[in-house]
């Protein structure tokens, strides 16, 4: 059985790109993702799935098998699969992420960090939340603040899903499945934010798990403000303001941690 996603509007290159996407996370086979079917312009088939509810051992084992599918690595920061292109968001209205190639994680970020507060300018200003503190973080974030985790080393490029917070994360029979990436060559705690931004189910058993599977350093959850200020931002363009308030206390958080 199969589903298929479709969009009549959706930007040239975007369903490319998903599954593009998709067969690279599915690449190293290390956790369940969505089989890609068939692409066309303007849809996308894909395996239909079968949800079910979560378990904590389900947790465990996602866990587990994130950890591995971030260490498969990628070639470089900003590594995108496929025709190199990139989008954020939903399939109603999605947004180009420029390309970049980066060799260090805070130039990369920094870039995406730039261009999505860049978007969401006028509804940060609607919502009178004043830009300084984000541009102060693309700074921090610019100098190398966030390019190893804790403090510790500078982190490898990773293989990350890029958008996973839990409604991307299908509990299956297969287990934790992926769906509706945005995937690319990252930092193994974009993916990690993304789950903690929204909360997912089971979510302290899935971070023991990858803790277990790739030892990180004391003090590492936080770090994760960092990692999903885009996420925030992005919603402020897409959904509006009310989520200025929350992106702005996100900043403010994420420059204590520079500064400490």
């Amino acid at each position: 059985m199969t589903y298929r996603k479709r969009s009549p509007a959706a930007p040239t290159g975007f369903f490319a790109a998903e599954a593009a996407g998709l067969r690279w996370l599915a690449e190293p086979d290390v956790l369940p993702v969505v089989e890609v079917i068939e692409v066309a312009p303007t849809e996308l088939t894909l395996q239909r799935l079968t949800p079910r509810p979560p378990s904590a051992e389900d947790a465990r084992a996602f866990g587990a098998g994130l950890a591995r599918l971030h260490s498969s690595g990628a070639p470089e920061f900003g590594f995108t699969p496929g025709e190199g292109r990139a989008w954020f968001g939903p399939l109603s209205d999605p947004f180009e992420v420029p390309p970049i190639a980066a060799g260090e994680f805070g130039e990369f970020w920094a870039h995406r960090l730039r261009h999505v507060t860049g978007l969401a300018a006028p509804e940060l200003q609607r919502a009178q939340v004043p830009l300084a503190p984000f541009e102060e973080v693309i700074e921090a974030v610019a100098g190398g603040a966030f390019d190893g985790i804790a403090g510790s080393g500078a982190e490898r490029p990773s293989r990350v899903h890029g958008d996973l917070w839990s409604g991307n994360l299908m509990w299956t029979p297969e287990g934790g499945t992926l769906i509706d990436p945005a995937a690319h060559g990252g930092h193994r705690l974009e993916d990690l934010a993304m789950l903690a931004l929204f909360g997912a189910p089971y979510l302290e058993e899935i971070f023991a798990a990858y803790e277990a599977e790739h030892p990180m350093p004391a003090g590492w959850q936080g770090d994760l403000p960092a990692h999903y200020l885009f996420g925030l931002i992005a919603h402020v363009y897409l959904f509006g303001a009310g989520y200025a308030a929350g992106a702005h206390r996100a900043a403010q958080e994420v420059l204590r941690r520079a500064g400490d």
